[in-house]
């Protein structure tokens, strides 16, 4: 486990732990439950669908399977469900999220599958104003979308006035297809950016707010095709996508999360497939035998009639296939990158910046704290502040030690919020880029050339495989209702041709 927590817990904090250990013995009975209801012994000898990866794409792919009446196992490398959806219980009382928390409008596909579960959601804080820190104006408060620095202000707009119109013009499902495909992914997001900004370096500034957290990336490591896609992708078939609606808390994607954390909708997915869900199980090689498919795992072998692979892209490369995937797909596979990010929280006896009228959201242009989120749980009373170091900011923070990182992290916070964010009671992270099955997050990204050349493979099923995960996805690409989408489409696939 890669989170790392340090608590300096005085007198309050020992108190609250007490609160702590009632929680936590609800979320680990939960969790114990899902884990004795899953496979425990040898692997059924053959099913009529074997799902690879225990992510919401997995899970919800062998959900529709099962239902239709065919036969399923879902081959699990982790010992937990969930994939890059991971709870973190506070020693001080309640639970965040680790990995993927936030759902907002025209995520329809995960809040049906979450109502369906019973699992609620509640509203992120946005009551006050949200705070900007420049390197060269210092601190600004401010409400909106774009922070009312006039060195940047028309700049942005106009910028991402033109990003949303191309954005709209690119097919969610065949973005590589749009006449202007070539030309957009030979350039990057930062490339293009200066070429049509005047203060091009503190609009970059503003945006890398947004790649860091939301790719794991800076402006100069993504295709302009790949970032308007995404953009494209934040909305459904009735909504035109925004960068708004993508990037906003208000009426965007970081508008709510799930009462109890994200993690209880594989939790509770894995817990009514029971003994159809596999842990500890990685998948060694996936071969085409007769009118079959077997499937080699470490705790033993399954023959299927078909297979969904639910995995991380780059993870899918640790398996052999037989016979060897296409070199198109293969080569997809070897230049998807997952982007650099962890999370980090700190925890406090309240929530002292609504006090002052902040919504505990911020933006900076340096530090370690380049993105900040008011990350509060219902019913503690708790203040927490969430921190993306994603990108580049991983790569200056993320090799530091935990101390040094934790400084640098709630000095972050207190540029923004002041000197109280300084002392919390309980301080934790989570680093994706240290986790094996994973490798990074929140999602993949495309360098530039590559979708244009490769990204046509992206769903393509190679002979009896086909392929799910949120990468896959022709709406919310990177989040958990594209996730969802994806393992809805799949499962459709495979029981077309069962």
């Amino acid at each position: 486990m890669s989170t790392l927590s340090s608590s300096p817990l005085g007198r309050r904090g020992v108190l609250a732990g007490g609160a702590a250990a009632i929680g936590l013995l609800a979320t680990d009975a939960l969790e114990q439950e899902v884990t004795a209801a899953t496979l425990q012994g040898r692997l059924p000898r053959k099913v009529d669908v074997v799902v690879v990866g225990a992510g919401i794409a997995g899970l919800v792919a062998a959900r529709q399977v099962a239902r239709s009446g065919k036969s399923v196992l879902v081959v699990e490398a982790r010992k937990r469900v969930g994939g890059r959806v991971l709870n973190h219980e506070l020693r001080t009382g309640g639970t965040i999220e680790a990995g993927g928390a936030f759902v907002g409008p025209t995520q329809d596909h995960i809040k049906r599958l979450a109502r369906q579960l019973g699992v609620a959601t509640f509203d992120e804080y946005v009551t006050g104003k949200n705070v900007y820190i420049s390197t060269l104006l210092g601190r600004q408060e401010f409400t909106g979308t774009i922070p009312p620095d006039p060195t940047i202000l028309l700049d942005a707009a106009l910028a991402l006035k033109r990003l949303n119109a191309f954005a709209a013009q690119v097919p969610v499902d065949a973005p590589w297809a749009h006449p202007r495909a070539a030309e957009w992914d030979r350039t990057t997001l930062g490339d293009w950016l200066r070429r049509n900004t005047i203060n091009s370096r503190g609009v970059e500034h503003l945006i890398r707010a947004w790649t860091q957290p939301g790719f794991g990336s800076d402006p100069d490591e993504l295709s302009l095709l790949f970032v308007l896609h995404y953009i494209a992708c934040s909305g459904n078939e009735a909504t035109i996508g925004t960068f708004e609606r993508n990037s906003d808390t208000v009426d965007g994607a970081q508008e709510s999360r799930f009462v109890g954390g994200s993690q209880r909708v594989p939790l509770l997915l894995a817990k009514k497939l029971g003994k159809r869900v596999a842990l500890g199980a990685a998948v060694t090689r996936i071969e085409h035998v007769g009118h079959g498919v077997r499937v080699h795992t470490r705790r033993g072998r399954v023959q299927a009639r078909r297979v969904i692979v639910a995995a991380p892209p780059k993870q899918v490369l640790g398996i052999d296939f037989a016979p060897g995937l296409p070199a198109g797909r293969r080569a997809l596979l070897q230049h998807l990158q997952m982007g650099k990010l962890m999370k980090c929280d700190a925890v406090y006896d309240k929530p002292f910046w609504r006090e002052d009228g902040l919504t505990g959201f911020g933006i900076a242009d340096s530090g370690a704290v380049r993105a900040a989120f008011d990350n509060g749980v219902k019913d503690t009373g708790h203040g927490i502040l969430l921190a993306f170091v994603g990108g580049s900011t991983w790569r200056q923070y993320g090799t530091r030690s935990v101390a040094e990182r934790r400084t640098a992290v709630l000095e972050g916070f207190a540029r923004m919020f002041g000197d109280k964010a300084l002392r919390p009671i309980e301080y934790t992270e989570h680093d994706w880029t240290k986790e094996r099955w994973t490798g990074g997050g929140p999602t993949a990204i495309y360098a530039p050339g590559l979708m244009t050349q490769h990204g046509r493979h992206i769903r393509t099923p190679f002979r009896r495989i086909h392929w799910a995960g949120t990468e896959t996805s022709t709406y919310w690409n990177g989040y958990m209702d594209g996730a969802v989408r994806s393992g809805e489409r799949a499962a459709i696939e495979v029981l077309d041709k069962l």
